[in-house]
């Protein structure tokens, strides 16, 4: 398994980061749900904006056509006008991950 981990700053003078999340749910999620080879994401974030979306794909073939195809791309546009700066993005092979089993049992995001 492999992980793309994109760092972001977002101006939360211009929107708050509950409604970044609930932006990147509506119009991103539901399109990187159909990527071929993805297999999660968690969002990661602090009070100043900053913080890491972690997507996670079956291969790091799956992970690179997503970028290579300008899905990624097309994705980081939605959001063009709340950055502080550009995001970066890494990939990263999956050693462990372990869920919290709050995850497991099927509750999702708190």
């Amino acid at each position: 398994m492999y992980a793309r981990v994109t760092h972001f700053d977002i101006d939360t003078v211009i929107i708050g980061m509950s409604d970044a999340v609930a932006r990147f749910e509506a119009h991103v999620l539901p399109t990187l749900r159909a990527q071929p080879g993805y297999c999660g994401v968690c969002v990661l974030h602090n009070a100043e904006g900053r913080g890491l979306l972690v997507s996670y794909w079956e291969s790091e073939e799956k992970a690179a056509d997503a970028v290579a195809s300008g899905f990624y791309d097309e994705q980081l546009r939605k959001f063009v006008t709340f950055y502080r700066q550009a995001p970066e993005r890494e990939q990263f092979e999956v050693a462990l991950l372990e869920s919290p089993a709050s995850l497991a049992a099927g509750s999702g995001r708190r």
